[in-house]
Formats: structure tokens, sequence, C-alpha cells
């Protein structure tokens, strides 16, 4: 029986004085540099411009000893909008036990790929580790709903305040960080939002089939087209698309949009080695599109992705200007076995397949 995906929704803005750690999961801002990673400035494939941090996702796989944490980032310029070559998914790694050392003291005479095996059931025990913080001033209502959600990635309170220590040295952004190749005030930045996270099966409940039917048949007389109730997604496979017509003839769009009526504010979707939603009619040959690891040659496998609500989030911190970023939905491929080169200073890149939305005014 497949996992019930894991669905991310914002939960409220990120205070400029609270600081926030590769573990966090977010929208926007800048992104939390993996300890020992290279925090430097990624560039457009189409304009040269520099990329803006879309989301940061910490996902450690249940049969890796690795800290893991995803990057998306993507071009603003309009006129880079829908271009693959405009987005970029960086994957970075750690050991803990690589971090309580200097890095200089590491031997750096036996590196290797090292590889995870893992089951493709596995995502993490700890599933809902997603929206953890450090901060020991957080609002009690917060502090607990993390708590609910989220086991520490700590083996102990000293090793998580010497991690946090750690981190504040190595973390932090500054100009002298990026080699002043850029200056700071050029980067665009996105607005910071929380990330927190539910089970999809976890909103199949009596009073939210009610709700989500009610939903589905308003969008029916809207769009004209029958796609059938919502029922629970356990033990469900792949996503089933059923052969109806809506005005603008799309049955995957109508199929895409019942799927989500269980949580319409979602902005990711997160099932690894699921099955993706696709929000379109995929290329026949998507599987053959996406290409194994450039690293290790294992076969890539779907992870996560971001949804069209997404979007009315992505603003600039940057009053005086506008960010625009258009998309339908953006999914995220990586590594089956997230190998990872013991002592790399540079995140992996991944793949990231790109749909636009055919009916963008519906989230906005």
């Amino acid at each position: 029986m497949q996992e019930s995906p894991l669905i991310g929704i914002s939960d409220g803005p990120i205070e400029k004085k609270k600081g926030t750690f590769y573990y966090t999961n977010k929208i926007g801002g800048k992104p939390d540099p993996i300890p020992g990673i290279s925090d430097a400035y990624n560039q457009c494939g189409v304009c040269d411009g520099i990329l803006g941090h879309v989301v940061q996702i910490y996902c450690p796989l249940a049969a890796s000893p690795y800290h893991r944490t995803i990057n998306v980032f993507a071009c603003p310029n309009p006129q880079c909008s829908g271009k693959p070559e405009s987005w970029k998914a960086l994957r970075s790694q750690f050991l803990e036990s690589e971090m309580k050392q200097p890095l200089a003291l590491q031997d750096m005479n036996g590196l290797q790929v090292k590889q995870a095996a893992m089951s493709t059931t596995d995502w993490c025990d700890e599933a809902d580790d997603w929206g953890m913080e450090a901060e020991n001033n957080e609002p009690e209502s917060r502090s607990q709903a993390h708590t609910e959600t989220a086991q520490p990635v700590m083996d102990s309170l000293a090793a998580g305040l010497d991690v946090s220590n750690r981190l504040q040295g190595l973390c932090l952004n500054r100009p002298g960080d990026h080699g002043g190749a850029v200056p700071p005030t050029a980067v665009p930045t996105f607005q910071p939002f929380y990330i927190s996270v539910v089970e999809e099966a976890d909103l199949v409940g009596h009073d939210d089939l009610q709700h989500a039917n009610k939903l589905l048949r308003e969008y029916e007389e809207r769009e004209g087209v029958a796609v059938g109730e919502i029922g629970t997604c356990e033990g469900e496979g792949a996503e089933k698309y059923e052969k109806v017509e809506a005005k603008h003839g799309d049955a995957i769009f109508s199929s895409f949009m019942k799927r989500i009526s269980l949580c319409p504010e979602q902005v990711l979707r997160y099932s690894w080695s699921g099955s993706p939603l696709f929000i379109a009619e995929p290329p026949s040959n998507i599987n053959q599109m996406v290409p194994t690891c450039a690293q290790c040659g294992s076969p890539r496998v779907f992870e996560f992705q971001l949804m069209p609500t997404l979007v009315s989030l992505l603003r600039s911190t940057d009053l005086s200007s506008e960010l625009v970023l258009e998309f339908g939905t953006v999914l995220v491929y990586t590594c089956r076995d997230s190998c990872w080169t013991s002592g790399s200073n540079a995140p992996v890149k991944e793949f990231l397949f790109a749909q636009a939305d055919p009916d963008q005014k519906l989230f906005k």
C-alpha cells in the first residue's frame, strides 16, 4: 500500500528576528546552508540573473544516517517563466559526526560516494520533521504545534545546542560569504513563511469529505464537468484520472482540482518515490525525460512538488520592487540512492519538471 502524501501548508510569516536553520521548512527568505556546504548564489540558465530562493525542505530518509535538505530556486524574470533552465533544485547532506570535528581535520584521502540503501516506501521515520524550529522564545502555541508534528533530529538537548551554536557561525548569510561577486541587494528575495505538514489521509474525515464534495459540486457547475465524489486516498496506487470532459477539455486538470479540494491551501505535496499529481497532460515519455543521477548514475524518483497556491505567497521583501513567478506545478525528482560524497562542500543538482497552470486565475 502506498503511503499517503504529506501536505505542506503555509504556517505564518517568519519574523526578521527569528533565526532559521537547515532543518527549517520554509517558503522564500534566504537558504540556510547545511554545515560545510557553500552558499554561493545561483544563476539563471536563461538570462544569467540571480535566482530567488523558493522553498527549503528538510527531508532525511529513514534508512540513511544523513541530515538532508533540498532547496529550490527560480528566476523571477518574466521572460524566463516556464523555462526549465530558470529553475534549480539543490540537495545537501551531512553526517553529524563529520560536523563535530573541523572539516580540515577530516581524512580527505578515502572520499567515496556513499549510497544509503532504502526501500521505495521509506522517507523518514519522523516524517513530520517539517517545520521544526530552534527558537526558544517562540510562542507556546507554535512550539507545541511543531512538537506534535516533529521529532528532534538530535540525540540530546546538549547535542542540539551544540549544533545550533555551530550553525550561528556557519550558516548566517554575510556579504563576505559570497566573495563579493554579487551585491546582496541584487539578490531577489521572497517573503519568508514557515511550512507545517499534515498527512493527506488525515484530511479525509466525514466533515472533510462533506466540505470537499461541496467544493467539488461548485467546481462541476462552474466548469461543466462531472468527476464524481471524493473518497479516501488510502489504498490508492498511482494517481487515477477520470475520463471526463471539462469546458476547457482537460480531464487531468479536473482530477487535479478534485484531489487538492481536500486542502486547497496546500503549497507543497511530498511523496518520496510516489506518484506526482500532474496539473496538465504530461509528455508520454515523461519517465524517459527524467535523467539518471549525474553523480552516481542511479535512477531518479519523484520526491515532492510545488503547488499553484504557492504563487500568491511569492512576493518580494522589497516593497519597492515586484517579483513575478508563475507556474502550475513544479515536480522535483531526486537520486533514488540519495548519494553523497563524504566531505563535499557543494550540493547535488537534481531534476525539475515544471508545468504551466491551465487556469491560473482559480488560485488567486
